[in-house]
């Protein structure tokens, strides 16, 4: 009886030709998994595509709404963005599709899991980081970085197919590569390659239009969160899986959530892409919005120490550690208060404040206000900063007695 691989399938080219790339060298049975993480694309015909090509068997697994809730949400709790502008799609993304290829390596009795990222990327570290951390008994095959494989290019892979007696239709015409799900979708390739070059956003966007495209008059929203959850857009409750899905349709009309950025990849290298993420950047701009009104100054400093460390724990693909398990429950701590309603206005890539409103807010309009009230005396300030600015004051004093010593030395 054959051994079981199970292969990180998505049905494009580099996958496709991996299954009896798998067969030929390997001699395993071939078990392909496509994790439906709300990305929208077509699925039809895909069983069909895969057992053509050799597969024994296909599973479709939809994980959108543990996505969106257990692995999203924490995200957006921390705000956790990599290197100030990243919002982590592709990163949140990979650990939980890890976590379902061992969990149907485990259901099949598989000896080995197989992905087709490259030797370049990141999510190579990231799906197997993941699969180690769940079943360091399973083999992790590579392709990419693995000797028998020659292919270096598309046409290197329709002409395999071809020889293997796959006919399916695939062209060697160069595009973006890209990665899409529920939260965004990532553009890297073609002008893009070259920082020096301004993106093609005619050519480029999937979800939405560019700012200038943008609709001439702006759109209010309204958004209510429960514990830092959201739970409904424009009066109309909804799971946060439907409400990440209404704000991507609202930021896509109006040019919100899109970024051009060099990163710095795990592997060493830089990288430039460009990142659609409407609904994405709404939600944490407005979660971070009622956050100013709940949260004490002290808890708010950490706060964003962590949302840094998480960003940078997410991106690297350290999801199942007990650094990250960490992390996210002191980030859960902070969210007991953070219930209220936000109303925004979009205009032409712009998220504007139209108000805040929290049971559990903390801000005083007698105490912020310049008329002076009960609780807070002017004259209180002096003390206040004769003891705050003590340390300088010494520093300053001691400064200036070296300073006239070293006058007469």
């Amino acid at each position: 009886m054959k051994e079981k691989v199970i292969l990180a399938y998505s049905g494009g080219l580099d996958t496709t030709a991996i299954i009896p790339w798998l067969k030929e060298n390997y001699d395993y049975e071939v078990i392909c998994c496509c994790i439906d993480c709300g990305q929208e694309e077509e699925l039809d015909g895909l069983e069909e595509r895969a057992l053509s090509c050799g597969a024994s068997k296909l599973y479709i697994v939809d994980i959108t709404d543990e996505f969106c809730d257990e692995y999203i949400m924490p995200c957006v709790q921390a705000n956790a963005v990599y290197e100030n502008k990243y919002l982590l799609g592709t990163s949140m993304a990979r650990p939980l599709i890890g976590k379902k290829l061992v969990e149907i390596a485990r259901k099949e009795g598989a000896t080995a899991i197989c992905h087709g990222a490259t030797g370049k990327g990141n999510d190579q570290i990231r799906f197997e980081l993941a699969i180690k951390a769940l079943a360091p008994d399973l083999k992790i095959i590579a392709a990419w970085r693995e000797d028998k494989w020659t292919m270096q290019s598309r046409q290197d892979e329709i002409d395999y197919c071809e020889a293997h007696g796959i006919h399916l239709p695939f062209s060697a015409d160069s595009s973006y590569s890209r990665d899409r799900n529920i939260w965004h979708i990532s553009h890297e390739g073609l002008e893009l390659e070259d920082p020096a070059n301004e993106p093609n956003y005619d050519h480029l966007l999937v979800l939405g239009v560019s700012p200038e495209k943008a609709p001439e008059e702006g759109e209010y929203v309204t958004i209510t969160f429960e514990k830092g959850t959201p739970k409904s857009v424009n009066g109309k409750e909804m799971k946060v899986s439907d409400i990440i899905r209404e704000l991507n349709r609202l930021g896509g009309k109006h040019g919100i959530g899109i970024i051009d950025i060099v990163e710095n990849r795990v592997v060493g290298m830089k990288s430039r892409g460009v990142y659609e993420t409407p609904g994405g950047t709404i939600l944490m701009e407005a979660h971070q919005q009622l956050e100013e009104l709940v949260l004490d100054r002290a808890t708010m400093d950490v706060k964003k120490d962590m949302g840094n460390k998480l960003a940078q724990i997410v991106y690297e693909g350290k999801w199942y550690t007990p650094l990250c398990d960490a992390v996210k429950a002191f980030v859960s701590s902070t969210q007991e208060y953070v219930t209220g309603e936000v109303k925004f206005k979009l205009y032409k890539g712009n998220i504007i404040k139209a108000g805040t409103t929290s049971p559990y807010s903390l801000y005083s309009e007698s105490l912020a206000s310049f008329t002076t009230g009960e609780l807070y005396d002017h004259h209180d300030a002096a003390g206040f900063i004769t003891l705050f600015g003590l340390p300088l004051k010494v520093r300053a004093m001691k400064m200036q007695e070296i300073g006239e010593k070293n006058k007469y030395e």
